[in-house]
């Protein structure tokens, strides 16, 4: 797959473009993101900050309006992309909005104390909260040494 990887959202009308590979890709089980995605969890791709850039019209922040920014297109409302509060280097993307998405499967799951007692995903780690900075370090060092052996990231 070439550079870069690109996805819209619903109606179009706000694009991605990601040139850098993902740092570690996640399904999330917290009750905020299954209220979000009105699913049993959300799938996020952490992408390097320089290789993220939104495309189109201007996305709007919206759902929570804390410090961490969830970003939205304002026309259909499709879930794009958050901003971590604090922290600047990497931008949380929805991996299902590229146009490309065989790649794709959550390396590890987060917040599975809120787990629905059915949900499941193929995540070779699995956590009860979100992982301790340094453990997360790990994970991603992991992730990208699987990825880049097995061809699973497509940048």
């Amino acid at each position: 797959m070439g550079k870069p990887l690109r996805g819209s959202c619903l109606c179009g009308q706000v694009g991605i473009e990601v040139s850098e590979p993902a740092l570690i890709t996640m399904a999330c089980h917290c009750r905020g993101c299954q209220k979000l995605t009105s699913s049993a969890f959300s799938l996020c791709a952490s992408i390097p900050t320089s290789g993220f850039r939104a495309t189109g019209i201007e996305p709007v922040v919206g759902a929570l309006h804390g410090d961490t920014r969830h970003l939205y297109c304002p026309h259909c409302k499709t879930w794009l992309y958050s901003l971590p509060a604090g922290i600047e280097s990497y931008v949380n993307v929805h991996p299902t909005l590229f146009d490309t998405v065989e790649w794709l499967f959550p390396f590890a799951e987060v917040h599975t104390a809120e787990k629905l007692a059915w949900a499941s995903t193929p995540a070779i780690h699995s956590f009860t909260g979100f992982p301790e900075p340094e453990t997360l370090r790990q994970l991603v060092k992991e992730f990208q040494a699987a990825a880049s052996s097995t061809n699973v990231n497509p940048i």
